[in-house]
């Protein structure tokens, strides 16, 4: 057992290169609805002041947000957000009139009661399909006026309000951290309130498969087998691999096998290592094991990847559409 366990959800974000996109602020008066279609990086949005509803594609019931409320759409849903004050919103705000603000706070919509909206995306650069991403529910919707809200999460709301109502220098740099604290405090909230079929998510807050994940992030090169974790969370065989199997749905070994693969594509990206060195890094006894593994798994091998560009860094934009 590691003497200090290895922080899963800090590894597994840095590993995948997550990323948040800060869009712009936007005083919406009523009436006034927006609909946005589905994307490729999922949503989130942080209401300053006012109310909204949010119709989400799929689910049955509206979600109705107030003043200090956080709402993430991880799958990137189609969705739509309105005043709240009609049945079917006929009059939308369009995407391309969130684009032509530039960044700046802007007013949409009529006259009358307003609600100001912070809105943004977050995005995955390496392997979204990690098992904790999959686990998400279409939508996590996070008070921080309820009991359970975290005052980090409402010092976090309170000050990307304030530094998106007035910009000063280094403004960017400030709500692109502030927005990274909004999806960490997420992550932290589904470990903790995940229904038991939201998968990855349990597992964390589970005694003996999360000290196993510990395990695993922390030393991905060890010979682990299904009987070593087992033993070092004490557990039987049998019992660590199907409650390893119902939390993550993945194997123990599959698990593994594939964290390996992300965390090899990185070292490719980001450090000289020869595929030797990598290999061992990543639990593999040899450099042609390695290969083959990497390209069952990336669909490429390690010298053919690295010779790939690095994934592109995308450019802070108002509105991804």
């Amino acid at each position: 057992m590691p003497d200090e366990k290895t922080d899963v959800v800090s590894d597994v974000l840095e590993t995948l290169r997550f990323k948040t996109l800060l869009f712009g602020r936007f005083e919406l008066g009523a009436p006034w609805a927006l609909r946005l279609p589905r994307k490729v990086n999922a949503s989130f949005y942080v209401v300053a002041r006012g109310g909204l509803r949010l119709q989400v594609e799929g689910l049955a019931q509206p979600v109705f947000l107030s003043a200090g409320d956080v709402v993430l759409l991880p799958r990137a849903t189609a969705h739509v957000l309105d005043d709240g004050t009609r049945k079917v919103p006929r009059d939308f705000i369009t995407p391309e009139q969130l684009r032509a603000s530039s960044g700046k706070a802007v007013r949409l919509g009529g006259p009358g009661a307003t609600t100001t909206l912070i809105t943004g995306c977050f995005q995955f650069g390496v392997d979204p399909t990690h098992p904790l991403l999959r686990a998400f529910p279409p939508i996590i919707h996070l008070s921080t006026q309820e009991s359970g809200g975290t005052p980090s999460l409402a010092a976090a709301v309170q000050l990307l309000s304030a530094e998106t109502a007035e910009p000063g220098p280094g403004s960017a740099l400030v709500v692109g951290r502030l927005a990274d604290v909004l999806l960490v405090q997420a992550l932290r909230a589904q470990a903790v309130l995940a229904k038991p079929g939201e998968g990855g998510w349990k597992a964390l807050a589970d005694p003996a498969i999360g000290n196993a994940l510990a395990l695993m992030h922390e030393r991905p090169g060890d010979p682990w087998t299904v009987e070593r974790l087992a033993a070092a969370v004490g557990l039987s065989r049998s019992g660590f691999a199907a409650r390893f199997h119902s939390l993550v749905g993945e194997t123990p070994l599959q698990y593994l096998s594939n964290w390996r693969m992300t965390r090899s594509a990185r070292w490719l990206h980001e450090s000289d290592d020869s595929l030797d060195a990598i290999a061992e890094r990543a639990g593999y006894e040899s450099a042609p094991a390695f290969s083959k593994a990497f390209k069952r798994r990336w669909g490429m091998g390690p010298g053919a990847y690295r010779r790939t560009p690095a994934l592109r860094e995308t450019r802070l934009s108002l509105i991804d559409t």
